[in-house]
């Protein structure tokens, strides 16, 4: 895997990070139903409520597995804030690697996205640098209707994409999960726009592997009260025909759309994410 692949990532987080399977999000997370087959269990199970936060994760080396890569450690950063009708999502991933020929790299990923609740609207961006080099720059906007969408990039400029119906962006993404894995299902298949490329849309297969009623064993007390659940997910390219996903993470999700213990698969090498704090929203905001 390229290095510059290395900084994709759950969107999970939330893309994982954040969120109501939006107050009309039962839409989006109904397309995700559909495809396993749980609509009907879905649409009769409350909405899933996500929560605005600041997060930050230590990324140590777990394993190598035969590429240049024979070192890596990093963090990550993740903050989500309800804007009232949209959730503004901000992350930064610090990635140090070491080759085999002893060169160093070091890799930084700023993302950031504004997604309307109603799953109809992404505004999006994302700048990634190697060494202090520009490496990608992505941004833009997408939109979402019932019959489908479509993306429309600032950069690379003048980039017009089609979305097929039922793709969801990060935050209906992460609550399409956290649902069907209180729904019972053991897997999904949602195509997902998360705006971390230029390439357009991706499939995901999720796979949820069991939910646990509360408490949870958390250092933190807002998230050990809570329902969760393992989920491993994994991302393709629609034009790849290689069997072979292009990232995989797997993760704790709480049922409030908050993820730790992550295990993230850069195909040469595989890192381990640990959540060292968490800070839920202030109770105080009101929209």
């Amino acid at each position: 895997m390229r290095s510059a692949d290395a900084m994709k990532w759950w969107s999970i987080p939330f893309g994982i990070p954040a969120r109501v399977c939006m107050a009309v999000a039962a839409g989006p997370c109904l397309a995700a139903g559909l495809l396993s087959g749980g609509a009907a269990a879905h649409a009769a199970m409350p909405p899933v409520v996500l929560a605005g936060h600041h997060a930050i994760y230590d990324l140590t080396l777990e394993s190598v597995g035969g590429g240049d890569t024979v070192a890596a450690s990093g963090t990550m950063s993740f903050a989500v804030t309800d804007a009232c009708t949209a959730w503004s999502t901000q992350q930064k991933l610090r990635l140090q690697t070491v080759s085999r020929s002893g060169g160093t790299t070091d890799l930084v990923s700023d993302y950031a996205t504004l997604e309307a609740k109603d799953g109809h609207h992404l505004v999006f961006r994302t700048v990634q640098t190697s060494n202090g080099a520009p490496v990608t720059q992505v941004g833009g906007e997408a939109t979402m209707a019932a019959s489908g969408g479509e993306i429309r990039y600032s950069q690379p400029a003048g980039r017009v994409m089609p979305l097929p119906a039922g793709t969801l962006f990060p935050m209906a993404h992460t609550a399409a999960i956290v649902r069907a894995a209180e729904a019972g299902e053991t897997s999904i298949a949602p195509l997902l726009f998360d705006g971390t490329g230029a390439d357009g849309p991706q499939y995901t297969y999720v796979m949820m592997m069991g939910w646990t009623a509360p408490p949870s064993d958390s250092p933190f007390a807002a998230l050990s009260r809570l329902s969760s659940g393992r989920v491993h997910v994994a991302f393709y390219t629609p034009s790849s025909h290689d069997m072979r996903p292009d990232y995989a993470i797997g993760m704790r999700y709480f049922a409030n759309g908050v993820s730790d213990r992550l295990d993230m698969d850069f195909g040469d090498f595989r890192m381990r994410g640990t959540l060292r704090s968490f800070t839920p929203a202030p109770e105080t905001h009101r929209c």
